[in-house]
């Protein structure tokens, strides 16, 4: 079918996060049509506890395109809303809310989801954190059909790519969410052509990714040194990781933003209890610290109130000193 005469998909967007802005806009400025995105409602954030929009709601207001924020989407007067807009397909990226079969049936084409994970693994909220955190050498996106399974449907169009050695979920987050962008574009293509090619998930091969809490950013001291550079990593910018440790006499919760683990590690080290500090040289610029399996070298830093900085900055400014020791 030539692009210039096809017939235009109506397409109904479902999202919330950052994550999901890349491929409304894409789908906003393509040859189909976004007749109308649904995201969550407005919530209390930050300090002041305003009242905010979703990153999702506020690309679709920008892009003149009607927004339905409903508390439960399966609910009758939401699954109504939605008929009105009668979709071809519906597409949901991050939208935060498990979808019903009411709506899985709602369009001929059905739902299809944008998943950051090469599928079946990583099924779940967090598979770009989880991935890294894992040590995981490379990622992806997958364009899924969605059925009633969490992330169990059949696979449309999947692209790798690969995770970088110091690479932090949030910077991997905005490669994929552009890949996503980019897939679902070339997923519509494929419809208009009657060209997908479904392929089932081996479930046998399936891992998952659970949702993330604060908690998770706590840092045990006994494990590897590479596992809690992958932590750092995984877990940068959210929930973050942190440990104590008394300077000047104050016990101060340290953030780690980026870390690696020490090629070579001194002997010295592996008589260390968990968290001691081995090596703390400000003209230098290295704090390396004792782990259950060698010895982590830190990298990025971030004390209270101030902004995350690179480790020779934090020791000029706090007297850390070897044989100190982080708390679990």
């Amino acid at each position: 079918m030539a692009e210039s005469t096809r017939k235009r998909l109506r397409i109904v967007y479902m999202g919330t996060p950052e994550f999901a802005v890349y491929a409304l806009n894409a789908l906003a400025t393509s040859r189909d049509d976004v007749v109308g995105v649904v995201t969550r409602p407005d919530r209390q954030r930050g300090r002041g506890k305003k009242m905010r929009p979703t990153a999702v709601k506020t690309a679709a207001m920008e892009a003149n395109i009607p927004v339905f924020q409903p508390e439960n989407i399966n609910d009758s007067e939401a699954v109504a809303k939605l008929e009105e807009w009668a979709p071809d397909v519906i597409v949901v990226a991050a939208y935060g809310q498990i979808v019903g079969q009411d709506i899985l049936d709602l369009a001929p084409h059905g739902c299809l989801n944008i998943h950051a994970s090469l599928l079946p693994r990583y099924r779940g909220a967090a598979p770009i954190n989880w991935a890294i955190v894992r040590g995981e050498k490379e990622s992806g996106i997958t364009i899924m059909q969605m059925d009633e399974g969490l992330d169990t449907g059949p696979m449309l169009l999947k692209k790798k790519t690969l995770i970088a050695p110091l690479e932090t979920a949030g910077e991997l987050h905005d490669r994929l969410a552009e890949m996503g962008a980019e897939l679902i574009v070339d997923v519509m293509r494929l419809i208009h052509l009657d060209s997908l090619n479904p392929v089932a998930q081996d479930d046998e091969k399936s891992t998952y990714a659970p949702m993330l809490s604060k908690s998770d950013g706590r840092i045990d001291w006994g494990l590897s040194a590479r596992d809690l550079a992958n932590r750092i990593r995984g877990f940068n910018p959210w929930p973050g990781t942190f440990s104590t440790l008394q300077i000047d006499g104050e016990e101060e919760r340290i953030k780690f933003h980026l870390a690696r683990p020490l090629e070579d590690a001194p002997k010295a080290a592996a008589d260390a209890a968990p968290g001691t500090v081995i090596r703390a040289d400000r003209s230098a610029g290295e704090l390396w610290i004792a782990t259950g399996d060698g010895v982590l070298n830190c990298l990025e830093i971030q004390a209270p109130g101030r902004r995350a900085m690179a480790t020779a900055d934090f020791l000029n400014g706090h007297d850390v000193e070897k044989g100190d020791r982080f708390k679990n």
